[in-house]
């Protein structure tokens, strides 16, 4: 299984819970996983850190309709509307997790805190903000990533067949056959189209094999063939993260 970043899990789940497809608890096991224990802090009404069930509670008393996923790298904060503070934060951590829906413009920005706590497991902490919302038709949509994200596919067959991965690394080539041939959960819960999740299947699988290519020169003879496939290897990592990030945001979109 290519599991979820904990942002997605926590977007796909929690918003599963907040439109009535999800129970709460189903939720936090889901969003929990591998790890020991979620809580959040920084939510109105809350008396310091609470557990996940408590704080989804208190994002349906502010109205939220959903929870809005966002994996942002330097150039691109998709999906984060400030303030600057908080988009920089959560540049830094490569996801944040945003409220979205609630009719008074409320929404809370969250952000993961992972601690090791030793031989008794992970703690993740989420902070919470206020944060400006997120307009819903400025996310992603699932269509566009798609298309997206086939094309980039297209685009990159060519270097990957250079790179004859198999060839230069068998072990490589064993991951990439697994990867294509293993079934997939993908992670999303209750709620979700067919469409999301095979877009988010090709979308996992894809990064996958763009990140053990990235890792090999393969036979390149010169250093511009070595930067058109490292090129062609970005579109593709930065391709499968937009559509991540679409199909787990996929119930927010507006209908039609």
């Amino acid at each position: 299984m290519l599991e979820l970043p904990r942002s997605a899990r926590l977007a796909a789940w929690g918003g599963a819970v907040l439109r009535g497809d999800a129970s709460p608890d189903d939720a936090v096991d889901a969003v929990v996983g591998d790890d020991t224990r979620h809580v959040v802090t920084g939510l109105s009404g809350a008396d310091g850190e609470v557990g996940l069930a408590l704080a989804l509670g208190l994002l349906r008393v502010e109205r939220a309709g959903g929870l809005a996923l966002a994996l942002p790298v330097p150039g691109d904060p998709r999906g984060l509307g400030g303030p600057a503070e908080f988009t920089t934060a959560a540049v830094d951590a490569g996801e944040a997790v945003v409220s979205a829906g609630s009719p008074d413009g409320t929404a809370y920005g969250l952000l993961p805190e992972v601690a090791a706590l030793g031989s008794s497991g992970t703690m993740v902490r989420w902070h919470a903000r206020p944060v400006r919302p997120v307009p819903l038709g400025a996310l992603p949509g699932l269509r566009e990533a798609e298309a997206e994200l086939t094309a980039a596919l297209r685009e990159a067959t060519e270097e990957l067949v250079r790179l004859d991965v198999a060839r230069w690394r068998p072990e490589v080539g064993e991951a990439l056959l697994r990867l294509r041939s293993a079934p997939q959960e993908d992670g999303l819960g209750p709620g979700y189209s067919p469409r999301a999740r095979r877009v988010l299947g090709t979308a996992q699988r894809v990064a996958a094999i763009a990140a053990l290519a990235t890792e090999e020169p393969g036979a390149a003879v010169s250093a511009g063939q070595m930067r058109l496939r490292s090129a062609a290897l970005d579109r593709l990592a930065e391709a499968s993260r937009r559509a991540v990030v679409a199909a787990v945001n996929s119930p927010l979109e507006p209908a039609g």
